[in-house]
């Protein structure tokens, strides 16, 4: 198998320590299809959905589908509900036959999907109690015009004479959903869960310093396509004192449309959480902003592509590692921003240490070690 490489990362697992993949999964799923959240106002929710990128494709009283301009199914299912929550991410399989031995293993049944998706699908339930969908041969939307991506004069190289660069500030057409990022107090436990059921295999593990013996606590989880180079992380998964979402992430066609397109989203008024920067892990160009319900969503461009051959690297987790270039890394990306959330926070600590999970009181001296990095 390939040596981790040249990314930031140390060189691989030690003796001992997690793989990175199940030895016999019981299927390999393709891609992330969409992930599904439930709102109270679909009206405000398709507002910043347009400012953000993204187009719609369904609407209705209860229920909202947006798409990317890839061809393909829709990046984000919204249906109406008396609360904000996150409902859970659907994964494509290869083919239909994968759903009914997925089925047969998890005690569940193959059903219908809706007819403005079509196809079929499973649902599952992962360790933290999240639905988790797998689904095949849905309705294929047709793609739609990209944004071009510039031409660059880079270093002596001369690709653009007598012409100016001018992207204009409108929003970032986005492309895709690329990745799902979610936390939980039982981290090992729910990233085997992902290897076993989805063949997913992991990218990278990071672990709290000084903690390594203890194993990780972050993972950033690909597709097996085989020889097939897929994102660096499709699902990226961290411990932490509650099950939640963390984030989503669309692309984009490259840093002009993502800087344009956030500038269009602060002339709109939305919170910009942090960015632009490049990711260490998957080495994306990144632009996070908050949604009005407070979900924090990504536009990215340029991100890592690994086959299977690619061993897992191990690295520490801190905060001054989440970037290599860009600003500080914000509270508000952390979640360490005063406000409303905070007693929220400080409750699910206080939860956290006093159940029987993963997220003990030396997990929660690493996690602040990796605020203060």
């Amino acid at each position: 198998m390939a040596e981790h490489t040249g990314l930031h990362s140390e060189q691989g697992a030690r003796p001992g320590e997690h793989p990175g993949r199940a030895r016999n999964p019981i299927v390999k799923v393709h891609d992330l299809a969409w992930v599904e959240f439930q709102k109270p106002d679909l009206r405000r929710a398709e507002r910043f959905a347009h400012a953000f990128g993204f187009i719609t494709t369904t609407r209705t009283d209860d229920e909202l589908h947006l798409r990317g301009t890839n061809p393909g199914a829709p990046c984000v299912i919204i249906r109406k509900g008396p609360r904000t929550r996150f409902l859970g991410p659907a994964f494509l399989a290869v083919e239909a036959a994968d759903l009914h031995r997925l089925a047969d293993q998890v005690g569940r049944r193959v059903t219908q999907l809706p007819e403005a998706l079509g196809g079929t699908g499973v649902e599952l339930t992962d360790p933290t109690g999240l639905k988790v969908k797998v689904v095949a041969d849905v309705g294929r939307l047709d793609g739609l015009p990209e944004q071009a991506p510039h031409a660059f004069n880079f270093g002596h190289e001369l690709t653009r004479a007598n012409a100016t660069q001018r992207p204009p500030r409108e929003p970032a057409k986005v492309q895709r959903v690329g990745h799902v990022v979610l936390q939980s107090t039982r981290y090992r436990q729910t990233l085997d869960w992902y290897l076993e059921h989805l063949g997913l295999i992991v990218s990278d593990f990071q672990y709290y310093e000084g903690q390594r013996e203890r194993g990780p606590t972050m993972s950033f989880v690909r597709c097996d396509r085989g020889a097939t180079p897929t994102d660096h992380h499709t699902l990226a998964m961290a411990l932490g004192p509650a099950n939640r979402y963390l984030h989503s992430a669309y692309q984009v066609a490259d840093l002009d449309a993502l800087a344009a397109g956030g500038r269009y989203l602060s002339d709109e008024g939305y919170h910009h959480s942090w960015g632009v920067g490049r990711h260490v892990e998957g080495s994306q160009i990144f632009d996070y902003w908050r949604d009005p319900d407070g979900f924090l969503v990504e536009h990215f461009s340029d991100g890592d592509m690994f086959d299977n051959s690619v061993q897992p690297g191990w690295s520490p987790f801190t905060a001054s590692g989440l970037a290599q270039w860009g600003p500080a890394v914000t509270k508000d990306f952390l979640g360490l921003k005063p406000g409303r959330g905070t007693l929220g926070e400080m409750r699910s600590v206080l939860e956290a240490l006093r159940a029987d999970n993963e997220f003990d009181r030396q997990r929660l001296r690493g996690l602040v070690n990796v605020t203060r990095t």
